[in-house]
């Protein structure tokens, strides 16, 4: 009988986090209202959403434990690619107000980007007209959320 190891290392730390992800948010999700399944409170939803969560990563640890064939490692952490990752969503959250949508969409693939070693402005100009054309169009457009879409200066 042979022992459990894990064969696919990236697998199970992603199925690790699904499930603290999981985790926080059924523990923030319990203290709404749940109700029953007739009249949802406002935690019920989103408590399922948690828990289904919890158990996408449960099956994801399991398929990394279980899995046959070569060993998978987990690549080296790269502090450049960590610090322009969080660092782009930060300057995205703090720019869309002022600046608006679309130079807030801009400034997160040109920052995201930089985390790459395969940068390129060509292919990082067309992801951020192509963020820039989905995002406003659905959200701002289509879905009528209020984002402010160009800079407070614009504005008259």
């Amino acid at each position: 009988m042979s022992s459990l190891s894990i064969k696919n290392q990236p697998d199970f730390v992603l199925g690790g986090l699904y499930v603290l992800a999981g985790l926080g948010f059924a523990l923030a999700a319990s203290s709404y209202e749940m109700g029953t399944l007739s009249y949802m409170g406002s935690g019920y939803f989103p408590f399922l959403l948690a828990i289904l969560l919890c158990g996408i990563g449960l099956i994801i640890i399991g398929r990394s434990v279980g899995s046959r064939g070569p060993s998978l490692k987990l690549a080296n952490w790269s502090p450049r690619s960590l610090f322009w990752m969080v660092g782009s969503i930060m300057i995205f959250g703090l720019a869309l107000q002022p600046l608006g949508l679309i130079v807030a969409l801009v400034l997160l693939v040109v920052l995201a980007s930089l985390a790459s070693y395969e940068f390129t402005w060509k292919t990082t100009l067309v992801n951020a007209f192509v963020m820039v054309v989905v995002n406003v169009g659905g959200f701002a457009y289509g879905l009528s959320i209020p984002f402010p879409i160009f800079p407070d200066l614009i504005y008259f």
